[in-house]
């Protein structure tokens, strides 16, 4: 029996609760591929001699990436796209037939299509990140997509998003960094809101937002997938607002991952792709849905992928 025609591995630490392999696993039955994808746990320390090892055993697709590799994987490609130069992560790694490896950000892609599927998004929402880390820079960029004029970002450490600007500035768009005390009052007006905190770390903010019994119609992707709903999420939820899980943004930027293992590159839809995805979603309890085409025409006309 010959071996898979595909290779591939979810890369980080921790990635014991990774459901990349689920949805991979999906997608690659749909398509009638041999596909193996597993999960691979490498610190940042491991990085070096993993990668390396990896680069000169060739026997490899594609990676997906997860925290904390998402820079190392950034620098160590040997191409990068306009994406993973703005942002400095990367979380897809392909392996060109040349041998060569490049770098892409599905994450971008994923936020916004899990924000565009789970309600009614303006053309030019006020747009409101919690939290100033890797996935803020996404959200970012993201939320640049939907057309966003700004984007306000709230942080309890204004260091935490110095690099946030640098970001906005690659992407085209304008960041306002804003106190953790503004959050709420943020929250309240905010016709798209994105969480990037650890899982619970707006429990606390939930609390307080809900004491001012607010009344929104925006939605609210929280990208911490357990629990679900989150505080924040459900406190949301009941001021009237739409809500997205993280999980929805993993179904979406997988999308795109299978794509660049799958053709090398990002914009040539996959066979059947719509079946694809919806096995995607069916893999992990969602309700089957497809990649908006607001997406797809925002990623073509404003953010390079």
């Amino acid at each position: 029996m010959t071996g898979p025609v595909l290779r591939a591995a979810v890369l980080g630490h921790p990635v014991g609760h990774s459901l990349s392999p689920v949805l991979h696993a999906a997608a690659h039955e749909t398509l009638g591929l041999r596909a193996e994808y597993t999960r691979r746990d490498v610190t940042e320390r491991e990085w070096g001699a993993f990668w390396s090892a990896a680069r000169a055993s060739g026997g490899w697709s594609g990676f997906s990436v997860t925290m904390p590799l998402k820079p190392l994987a950034a620098r160590d490609a040997d191409e990068t796209t306009p994406l993973v130069r703005a942002l400095g992560a990367a979380n897809t790694l392909t392996r060109r037939a040349d041998g060569s490896v490049v770098a892409a950000n599905t994450d971008v892609m994923g936020i916004m299509s899990a924000l565009t599927v789970a309600g009614q998004v303006p053309g030019a929402p006020s747009a409101v990140v919690l939290g100033g880390g890797a996935t803020a820079g996404a959200a970012v960029a993201a939320l640049h997509g939907l057309g966003a004029p700004a984007v306000d970002v709230v942080v309890r450490s204004p260091e935490r998003a110095r690099s946030l600007h640098r970001v906005a500035d690659a992407v085209g768009t304008t960041v306002r960094v804003r106190p953790w005390s503004q959050a709420a009052a943020l929250l309240g007006t905010a016709d798209v809101a994105v969480v990037t905190l650890p899982p619970r770390g707006a429990d606390e903010l939930a609390e307080q937002w809900d004491a001012l019994r607010p009344s929104v119609g925006g939605v609210l992707l929280d990208v911490a997938y357990d629990p679900w709903p989150s505080r924040i999420a459900a406190s949301w939820q009941r001021a009237g607002g739409a809500i997205a899980p993280g999980v929805d943004m993993l179904i979406f930027q997988a999308v795109d991952q299978v794509r660049w293992f799958v053709n090398g590159e990002p914009t040539a839809a996959l066979p059947g792709e719509d079946h694809v995805t919806a096995a995607m979603c069916r893999a992990v309890q969602r309700p089957e849905r497809g990649v908006p085409a607001r997406v797809r025409g925002a990623q073509a006309a404003l953010l390079a992928p």
